[in-house]
């Protein structure tokens, strides 16, 4: 765990408490890494569990939005804010579920590029519109994602996604938080 993790000072609590050290055994196990976002925020362990407890919620938690969806939320809204450790992480996990790393680039890249179904193109052009303009969101917005099949739930579920990747964003940028080599190679 010596690579880079941005341009804060800020070491882990050590030793890690017992929970956080066999959550980040579990993270070895299942990706062979512990991400560096879970890494930057090891130096206060109630910042990390809060972190933890949101992500774990909204992108595993129970939903009527796919992993995948999940995953297309961060990435777009990434993209728009330009957060390089998202767009790579998020990048390589749209890849990963998809099965499909032209989506995952073009996502990256263009979400408009991706040939995405109705469902899908209405939640990413309503999360772009949520991170750009948010005073902008209207009924009609709203609107447009029941057209498409989605409930009240999970329009306050893409919400939710949402505003979490753009906090995250925030603190990527701010943090110069650098993405893990691994997510580069990951499923391509």
């Amino acid at each position: 765990m010596s690579e880079p993790l941005g341009a804060l000072n800020l070491p882990p609590v050590d030793p890690l408490p017992e929970a956080t050290q066999k959550y980040f055994d579990i993270c070895m196990e299942k990706l062979g890494m512990v991400p560096n976002v879970l890494r930057a925020y090891s130096f206060d362990i109630a910042k990390l569990n809060a972190f933890t407890a949101m992500y774990n919620d909204l992108m595993l938690g129970d939903s009527g939005l796919s992993k995948l969806e999940r995953e297309m939320i961060a990435v777009v809204v990434s993209s728009v804010n330009k957060c390089f450790y998202c767009l790579v992480a998020h990048g390589a996990a749209v890849r990963q579920l998809s099965g499909d790393p032209k989506l995952g680039e073009a996502m990256v890249m263009n979400f408009r590029a991706a040939h995405l179904d109705a469902r899908q193109d209405a939640m990413l052009h309503f999360a772009e519109k949520l991170t750009e303009t948010p005073a902008k969101i209207e009924e009609s917005d709203r609107q447009a994602l029941r057209d498409v099949g989605f409930s009240d739930r999970d329009i306050f579920d893409i919400a939710s996604t949402v505003g979490f990747y753009n906090m995250s964003n925030r603190v990527a940028a701010a943090t110069d938080m650098q993405p893990n080599d691994e997510y580069h190679a990951q499923a391509r």
